[in-house]
């Protein structure tokens, strides 16, 4: 354990209370996975926390967060969730019982503690779990999902990244519920599927989807995907009917990615259209070895409009033609030096343009 997060934790029980690592952290610390985001669960009172930490950022929900060097601690104080409305516990009750807190939690893989001195505190049979390479919720499955569905996704996905099975229960509870997950809003939607759409076992995590019949409602179908380590290029290879909330950027790089794959092919034209960055991720998709698309791209005759090796004026006096005229006949130029029909020069420009029809 690091010493920043064992600081942490003395901090804590140097004033009278008890801290624990749980959650992700724990469970990728057992797996020899290295992970920088930490949560301390505790029993002292969010007016001891500020004492504690006067430093740190903390909310309403007495949820500390404590930015140090790469990790990002968030503390908070046991608790029991009393109520929910739109999967959000709108009232909590702070106790101060470690295993009452553990659980409220979703699943036993997540819910494995560690003390200061790295000993293991496993109150519902996550090691074991764990060893077995299994996702199983805590408590009663179908009042767990009922209560947030967006944990349909996140069983889903910790199947996914981790290539564990989801028990035949949890299963069978999802297979009953899993139309809870349209109630969800298109981003926590959307943040889980990048998660999953981000690691290497996707397919998993895709095929989970369409079994439990997910993908009919999100409206997304696949066939073939290839891996690349870049999300425009993994939706790209999707079929979306659903309007999820992508960037301007995000929408401009998947429709150019997916109009470079259904081309089939990259060369000067599409370099220039679609650019280096989407024609290296659609090339990886097309299996083109980027070390050819690198070379193509340097050895380009022309970049961008702006690099013709003539003025927009000396083209209209030249053609002796009108001012909207003028991109039809920049993009007639571009396309010869492209093609290398002409080389990018004044002298080759101007003859062209003097026999300009």
């Amino acid at each position: 354990m690091d010493t920043i997060i064992k600081k942490v934790l003395n901090e804590i029980n140097s004033s009278g209370y008890d801290a624990y690592l749980v959650g992700g952290f724990v469970r990728d610390y057992l797996l020899g996975i290295k992970s920088l985001d930490v949560d301390i669960c505790t029993n002292a009172l969010p007016k001891d926390l500020i004492k504690i930490f006067p430093s740190s950022n903390h909310n309403n929900y007495g949820s500390f967060n404590l930015k140090i060097k790469n990790y990002n601690i968030d503390i908070t104080t046991f608790r029991k969730e009393l109520k929910y409305a739109k999967r959000k516990p709108i009232e909590i009750k702070y106790i101060n019982s470690l295993e009452e807190d553990i659980k409220r939690r979703d699943f036993t893989i997540n819910a494995i503690c560690l003390d200061k001195k790295e000993q293991v505190i496993d109150l519902v049979g996550g090691v074991n779990d764990l060893n077995k390479r299994l996702v199983r919720m805590i408590g009663d499955n179908h009042q767990k999902i009922v209560e947030d569905p967006l944990r349909i996704l996140r069983a889903i996905r910790f199947a996914s990244i981790l290539n564990f099975k989801i028990v035949d229960e949890l299963e069978e509870e999802i297979k009953k519920n899993y139309q809870l997950v349209s109630t969800l809003s298109n981003k926590r939607i959307k943040d889980e599927l990048t998660k999953i759409l981000l690691n290497k076992n996707f397919l998993v995590g895709l095929n989970y989807l369409k079994d439990f019949k997910i993908l009919d409602i999100l409206e997304i179908s696949f066939d073939d995907i290839t891996y690349v380590n870049d999300i425009s290029g993994m939706w790209a290879q999707l079929k979306i009917n659903r309007d999820f909330e992508f960037t301007k950027q995000e929408k401009r790089n998947i429709i150019n990615i997916r109009q470079i794959i259904s081309e089939g092919k990259i060369n000067y034209q599409t370099l220039y259209k679609y650019g280096l960055y989407n024609s290296l991720v659609a090339g990886e998709i097309l299996n083109i070895n980027p070390k050819l698309i690198n070379k193509m791209y340097h050895k380009m005759p022309i970049k961008d409009g702006k690099d013709l090796q003539i003025s927009n004026e000396k083209i209209l006096s030249i053609t002796n033609k009108k001012k909207e005229d003028l991109n039809r006949i920049k993009k007639d130029l571009v396309n010869l030096i492209l093609n290398q029909k002409i080389n990018n020069n004044y002298k080759e420009i101007k003859k062209y343009l003097i026999n300009y029809k």
